[in-house]
């Protein structure tokens, strides 16, 4: 290896290993619900070049860790996945529970609410990173208090949460607004995202609406 260390191959999808000679892709699995044709397609790829991992992220997704970078286009070609969007300043990740779908505790349907969401969001720019979070009930298992963004599952409809952050300054999101339906909610994620797409800031979020206040940020959304 050279001196001069190798970086992340956004226009690849590809983040750069510990090793800075291999990299990683993780093709978007929206939800981390597929199909078992998927899986062995993501096997057979892995297999093919010569990968030294195969890693279930915490956004739901399976990335292919350790190939070699003349590998890169090929591997991408072979999978026919989109791309998931790890890096960047974009809409990260939407995760989502099973909500009503498949979990008996499921107060509302995150799979529908959360597939929407990734349909309408997932790449993004933004002017930092941003993570949506969809839970079917209290117990958060989208981790939706800890994302920019967050869905709760209530018996009466949702409750939208903003602001969360679980990275080097973690915070808890708060309270935007309860009982909503889906069209509802997604409405209110229209605003959020597009307030804050449209602001001059490069803070995260949750930053961002501690800078300018909760109420004030709320007035903005005319909430």
């Amino acid at each position: 290896m050279s001196d001069e260390k190798k970086n992340d191959l956004p226009e690849k999808a590809a983040i750069v290993q510990r090793d800075y000679e291999t990299y990683a892709i993780a093709p978007h699995i929206p939800g981390g619900i597929c199909d078992p044709a998927t899986l062995r397609k993501i096997a057979d790829v892995a297999e093919k070049y010569n990968a030294k991992a195969l890693k279930l992220t915490s956004a739901q997704r399976i990335a292919i860790v350790g190939i070699a970078e003349e590998d890169i286009k090929a591997a991408w070609s072979d999978l026919g996945i989109p791309p998931g969007h790890a890096i960047g300043l974009c809409v990260r990740s939407v995760k989502f529970c099973p909500g009503t779908t498949f979990c008996k505790r499921g107060q509302q349907d995150s799979v529908k609410l959360g597939m929407e969401l990734d349909r309408r969001y997932h790449g993004l720019d933004l002017p930092s990173k941003f993570k949506i979070g969809v839970s079917g009930c209290t117990n958060c298992c989208g981790e939706s208090w800890i994302k920019d963004l967050g869905f709760i599952g209530m018996p009466k409809g949702w409750k939208v949460v903003v602001g969360g952050c679980a990275g080097a300054i973690p915070s808890i999101a708060e309270v935007l607004a309860e009982d909503l339906s889906d069209d509802e909610a997604i409405a209110l994620a229209d605003k959020v995202i597009n307030h804050y797409k449209a602001s001059d800031t490069k803070k995260r979020l949750g930053r961002y609406i501690r800078k300018i206040g909760f109420e004030e940020f709320k007035k903005d959304l005319g909430v």
